[in-house]
């Protein structure tokens, strides 16, 4: 059952955990058997296909070879979900009183 989200954008966690189901019910697995086979807990493989993990690249390669595809399958579906290639966003950054070359971090005290 799909939320009323129809336009929020996915971040790539999400993307992935929507990739990984779609490929471990194709290929017949439940979230323990992948978990067995590929050496991850079953309470990881929720949680990465609830987007709350960010997988590792190690990760993802086991569970591709668990899975019989390439790894760039995977990779190829994350970025079909995010309907975009993704690109981190820039950091804001926070503006910091300058100190002067001989201004101690304790504001002159001793």
């Amino acid at each position: 059952m799909e939320r009323h989200a129809k336009n929020k954008t996915l971040t790539p966690e999400e993307a992935f955990a929507k990739a990984l189901r779609e490929i471990r019910t194709e290929r017949g697995f439940s979230q323990e058997n992948l978990g067995f086979e590929s050496g991850y807990h079953r309470t990881y493989m929720s949680m990465l296909e609830r987007g709350k993990v960010n997988p590792s690249l190690r990760t993802i390669l086991s569970l591709a070879a668990v899975l019989d595809i390439p790894a760039v399958e995977i990779v190829r579906r994350v970025e079909a979900h995010l309907g975009r290639r993704w690109k981190r966003e820039p950091a804001k950054t926070v503006s910091r009183r300058r100190r002067g070359p001989n201004s101690s971090p304790n504001h002159g005290e001793s």
